[in-house]
């Protein structure tokens, strides 16, 4: 009987840790949008106008790996290959960080992700994938000049004060500790620009930044 009751009892914490590591498979850092935009291969704007599930090769036990491929119509390319994307990828669920997208063909969506060959690309709930309707005004502006601007910058997360910038090109994101939110004011408002002198700052600005930008600015 003890023999048994062990055995059981390592069969349940073996349960506990796969559903553990089930639950936990998919695990995202919050970044800021520029920070999203420069850490990804290919952003663009585009309709998903279909979808379904296909095999994508086999994993090192011969068994089929599942994707979902979204048929995508590409209205504009922000960051990317010198090709039209018209397909996206991505995992079959999202306890392995794949991305549910509408198939509708009337929402636009701004998509990042990772480029693959033949005009694809690969996405997961770590990229940024956004509804274009929910985005702010001067995001949709960043994603043409302001963002790649500050790609050499390091936008830093606040998550409980104090908290401070350790060296000259970075940005302190305080989003989460002023507003309690991932995306509040710095995520929809700002974007953290390079300035003159190699350091860098947050702007936020109806025109692009002066070249000689030394400090932020405001409309």
């Amino acid at each position: 009987m003890p023999f048994i009751m062990n055995g059981f009892a390592t069969l349940v914490l073996l349960v506990l840790w796969r559903v553990e590591e089930i639950a936990e498979a998919c695990s995202c850092s919050p970044v800021h949008p520029q920070q999203a935009f420069c850490n990804a291969d290919v952003v663009i704007r585009a309709k998903v106008v279909g979808g379904k599930e296909v095999d994508s090769g086999n994993d090192i036990y011969g068994n089929p790996i599942k994707r979902i491929q979204y048929d995508i119509k590409q209205i504009k390319m922000f960051k990317g290959p010198d090709r039209h994307i018209d397909m996206v990828f991505t995992a079959p669920s999202s306890a392995v960080c794949g991305v549910s997208l509408d198939t509708n063909d009337k929402k636009e969506y701004l998509i990042s992700g990772k480029a693959e060959s033949n005009g694809k690309m690969h996405v997961t709930l770590c990229d940024l994938i956004m509804p274009w309707d929910s985005m702010s005004a001067t995001q949709k502006k960043s994603l043409s000049q302001r963002y790649e601007m500050g790609c050499d910058c390091k936008i830093t997360r606040c998550a409980a004060f104090p908290c401070e910038t350790t060296a000259d090109a970075e940005c302190l994101w305080t989003d989460w500790v002023t507003e309690k939110l991932i995306h509040g004011r710095q995520s929809n408002h700002y974007a953290c620009i390079k300035r003159a002198d190699g350091s860098c700052a947050w702007y936020r600005g109806a025109a692009p930044p002066k070249k000689e930008f030394l400090d932020i600015e405001d409309p």
